[in-house]
């Protein structure tokens, strides 16, 4: 399996309901059950990304409990799986740290709801992310979505899931794990 996958959380820069960009709440379900999703497929690090400095210390304290102390003792599986879970205050941030750890940038994989003219699909990322050498970012968005700016610096958007009905607002903690498993799962 792939070493150089980082999957990266934005809460900030994204766009709520009314098209204003905002820095949405981190939510404790999603630093668990995205952290636990990461290890299991074996993603290098995950990184949530938060501009506001109160929502970041409270994540940093909620992954810090699972690491240290009772909560370490009394969860193992969960103190593994945050090993990898980190916590910047932006993308470029993210980037960054992931530059120094790789030698180089990483490739920039959003995903949306909607389709683009760039778009692709997940047999042919998979075949990319499985095949090449290179380190990849995939950026999911909280909210309403990534903001127009993150989506034009990707090197890929991700064709968006689609069930069997009209209805699509999957959280992302279901749509990580279903983009994962299409790209880096067992085929």
């Amino acid at each position: 399996m792939r070493d150089s996958i980082y999957l990266g959380l934005v809460h900030s820069p994204v766009y709520n309901k009314k098209g204003e960009i905002v820095c949405t709440s981190v939510t404790n379900f999603d630093i668990h059950d995205i952290s636990r999703t990461c290890r299991t497929y074996g993603v290098n690090q995950y990184h949530i990304i938060v501009s506001v400095d109160a929502q970041k210390r409270l994540t940093e304290r909620i992954i810090g409990y699972w690491q240290e102390g009772f909560g370490a003792e009394y969860n193992k599986d969960r103190e593994e799986a945050f090993e990898r879970t980190r916590v910047y205050e932006s993308i470029e941030k993210s980037i960054e740290e992931i530059k120094k750890r790789e030698g180089k940038t990483p490739k920039i994989v959003t995903t949306s709801a909607k389709i683009f003219s760039n778009s692709i699909d997940y047999k042919t990322l998979s075949e990319k992310v499985l095949n090449d050498e290179e380190p990849y970012l995939i950026l999911f968005g909280t909210g309403w979505g990534l903001i127009d700016e993150v989506m034009q610096k990707s090197d890929y958007i991700l064709h968006p899931i689609r069930g069997n009905s009209e209805y699509n607002h999957l959280s992302v903690r279901s749509a990580v794990s279903i983009i994962l498993d299409r790209l880096i799962g067992e085929n």
